[in-house]
């Protein structure tokens, strides 16, 4: 027996703020009350704020790059220019996202927003990369730093730039439910730690230890791979069609509780773009009529809209015990 929903519940909060600054945060807990264009007009609109925010940090750091010649403020400036381009990938999914189902694409293209998240891996990666090699190469070959002040400056400008995109875009993703955009929020959080961190190297430097802003970009280099490890990891999961245990759980728990259930026998569950889907086969009264056994699975139906976030259609199917 089969019915479509669409429906929409409320947001829970992070789960620790130290964890949400190294790991994404999970999908299963999202929710909102936005229809799903609703939703993507106000993720795009998020975008293209932290676009420009970040842009317009970055830019700014940049000018300081050039005239002091600092290797930690490059590679926060790298990271930051890096952060701002993920918005592009973000923003295509969520534009390609509202397209309606078709014969071929049976499901919709929510899946657009997984397929950003690999390439916000790989943007996050080559980060990475360039500011390690140039941060390596300034502890080899030392450079004297000017303009100290300037760099200082431009590391609590950073740290500012990040934190205002953050709070934006982990706002508006546990609203609409984007496990991508609030995952990009706590990236942009990080970032302004690395920003942070740059004020400590040029304070360093301004104490007559020259080689804290080398070590610094190489201190960042490395926060840039936890924050990829996470990332890759979370995409990774998102493609294979994981969901957290506890949601699975949860489900369970609404589905036994609902009267005529005897038990659960199978239990599928995957994220599309914002939306939970789920498929279930119950056990029930092997002398149930068919009748009383189709209002059990309507039942169980409405009880999962009202007790799963984020669930937009669910399968049921009844089999006798």
């Amino acid at each position: 027996m089969n019915d479509g929903h669409d429906h929409t519940h409320a947001h829970g909060g992070l789960k620790g703020i130290v964890a949400s600054v190294f790991r994404p945060h999970s999908h299963d807990a999202a929710d909102s009350i936005d229809s799903a264009l609703e939703s993507s007009q106000k993720g795009i609109r998020a975008l293209w704020i932290s676009l420009i925010v970040l842009a317009t940090t970055a830019a700014l750091q940049l000018l300081i790059v050039v005239v002091s010649g600092s290797v930690a403020l490059l590679a926060d400036t790298i990271h930051n220019f890096s952060d701002a381009l993920t918005a592009v990938p973000l923003w295509i999914a969520f534009v390609i996202g509202r397209r309606p189902a078709t014969r071929r694409y049976t499901y919709g293209y929510g899946r657009a927003e997984d397929l950003a998240g690999v390439f916000i891996v790989v943007a996050i990666a080559a980060s990475a990369v360039v500011a390690g090699y140039e941060s390596v190469r300034r502890l080899v070959d030392p450079h004297q730093i000017t303009n100290v002040g300037w760099v200082l400056a431009a590391g609590i400008v950073g740290f500012v730039g990040n934190e205002v995109v953050a709070v934006l875009r982990i706002t508006v993703g546990r609203e609409i439910g984007s496990a991508a955009l609030v995952a990009d929020g706590l990236h942009a959080r990080t970032d302004g730690f690395t920003s942070l961190a740059v004020v400590a190297g040029a304070v360093g430097v301004m104490a007559g230890f020259p080689l804290a802003d080398p070590i610094v970009g190489v201190i960042i280099s490395a926060v840039i791979l936890v924050i990829l490890k996470g990332a890759a990891t979370d995409v990774y999961r998102r493609l294979m069609d994981a969901v957290d245990p506890p949601l699975v759980e949860r489900v369970e728990q609404v589905l036994l509780t609902t009267a005529g259930v005897r038990g659960v026998d199978r239990l599928r569950l995957r994220w599309i773009g914002h939306h939970l889907h789920a498929e279930v086969r119950l056990s029930v009264d092997a002398d149930l009529a068919l009748t009383a056994a189709h209002e059990i699975s309507h039942l169980a139906q409405d009880r999962l809209r009202q007790g799963v976030p984020r669930l937009q259609d669910a399968t049921v199917h009844v089999s006798p015990a």
